[in-house]
């Protein structure tokens, strides 16, 4: 897994090679997303030299902070990439304050 932030978003990629998307379960559950999906078994009547990828059911938990909106994850997969789009939550965003100075007007700062 690989997480950055993007300006206004954060970016999270998963490697999943192999996986088909139909198996792909993303869910969200508070700040907590979880991502599910299942490597098919290798046909048992081929002989393996060597095994390094998992198979089966596998999942990954990620604990967003809260200045994600997570009610606008956007979830991609592309060529065994699973990323996820997170925008950054307007709240967290910088803004301006305006300053009063004596009662009179303000003053943006």
């Amino acid at each position: 897994m690989d997480a950055w932030r993007d300006g206004e978003q954060f970016i999270v990629e998963f490697d999943l090679p192999g996986i088909d998307e139909q198996s792909l379960d993303l869910d969200i559950e508070r700040n907590v997303v979880t991502v599910r999906a299942e490597r098919p078994d290798v046909d048992p009547g081929r002989e393996m030299l060597a095994t390094e990828r998992p198979r089966g059911v596998f999942s990954r938990q990620l604990v967003l902070g809260d200045n994600l909106d997570t009610d606008r994850i956007e979830a991609t997969y592309t060529d065994g990439v699973l990323r996820l789009r997170i925008p950054v939550a307007e709240k967290a965003k910088p803004r301006k304050i305006a300053v009063s100075r004596n009662g009179q007007a303000a003053v943006n700062a």
